[in-house]
């Protein structure tokens, strides 16, 4: 009886492990199809490259734009100044040219986030790097034509306004201003 028992028991412990491997196998499976189409993708945008590229417009964008009103201050604290001087001794207008240094210097500071976005989104960028590199990683240990032969299934068509959402441009890309300005010629 106990003997029994003692091989029901093993019988029971077997097919355990087996439905265990068996559900580790299909994970890994699915698993290979989620690297085959980040490696992949069915519809063949690379998107890790494309996020990198995407988030390294966006820290290029805001520094042009943090140039270009810093800039911009600065002019018009020359003018202030230049203004001042003509103004002389009126006190209501002494107050009002103040107020504009004193609004100059809020949108100076507020450019400041600029730096620590960059940062920031330089971090995200290294993650994606250092995730990139481990999927490279499994690619090469599971080997390139197993991952290249995997089902990739394409992701759902945008439909709509949401097929026109592509965001600007990356440099080099898309259609230049000069090209959409001789469209309304």
């Amino acid at each position: 009886m106990a003997d029994q028992e003692s091989k029901e028991g093993m019988v029971s412990e077997i097919n355990r492990l087996k439905r265990e491997i068996v559900g580790l196998f299909e994970y890994m499976q699915r698993v290979r199809q989620e690297i085959a189409a980040i490696n992949r993708p069915a519809d063949q945008a690379d998107h890790l490259f494309s996020m990198e590229d995407q988030l390294d417009a966006i820290v290029s964008a805001t520094e042009k734009a943090t140039d270009t009103i810093m800039e911009s201050i600065e002019k018009n604290n020359e003018l202030v100044e230049r203004l001042r001087a003509k103004v002389g001794d009126d006190a209501e207008a002494q107050a009002l040219i103040d107020q504009m240094v004193d609004n100059g210097m809020e949108v100076f500071e507020a450019c400041s986030f600029q730096d620590i976005t960059g940062q920031r989104i330089s971090k995200v960028v290294k993650s994606m790097k250092y995730v990139e590199t481990r999927v490279n990683a499994i690619i090469e240990i599971w080997g390139k034509k197993a991952v290249e032969t995997t089902q990739v299934k394409a992701e759902t068509t945008r439909q709509g306004d949401q097929a026109l959402l592509n965001g600007p441009q990356l440099e080099g890309g898309g259609i230049s201003q000069q090209e959409i300005d001789k469209l309304f010629e």
